[in-house]
């Protein structure tokens, strides 16, 4: 009985875990060329990038708005075409403001 309890809890724990993730953080750069090759932290994300300019952020990150982490990533790694922080994507009107403000 005690080792289906700990099963259990195992089960649970795992669970919790996965639920637990954070939901997309990407963004695609205009200029591709100026994708960093190395990782690059912003506000406790690791920011990897592909050639083509696309990049995937890994890691919690700070607490902020998705305006406000788009205005500190492009300080860092130049204008984006698109923007999404924590499975919150930035629209057209927001991706310009965002460029604007941190260039």
């Amino acid at each position: 009985m005690r080792i289906a309890s700990l099963i259990a809890v195992a089960a649970l724990a795992i669970a919790g875990a996965a639920s637990a993730q954070s939901p997309a953080t990407s963004l695609t750069l205009q200029n591709a060329a100026a994708a960093p090759t190395a990782p690059t932290v912003v506000d406790g994300v690791n920011w990897r990038c592909e050639s083509n300019g696309t990049c995937v952020g890994v890691g919690r990150g700070t607490e902020q708005p998705a305006t406000r982490a788009c205005r500190r990533v492009v300080a860092q790694l130049g204008a984006v075409s698109s923007f999404s922080w924590r499975g919150r994507s930035l629209d057209a009107a927001q991706l310009a403001a965002c460029n604007t403000a941190a260039g």
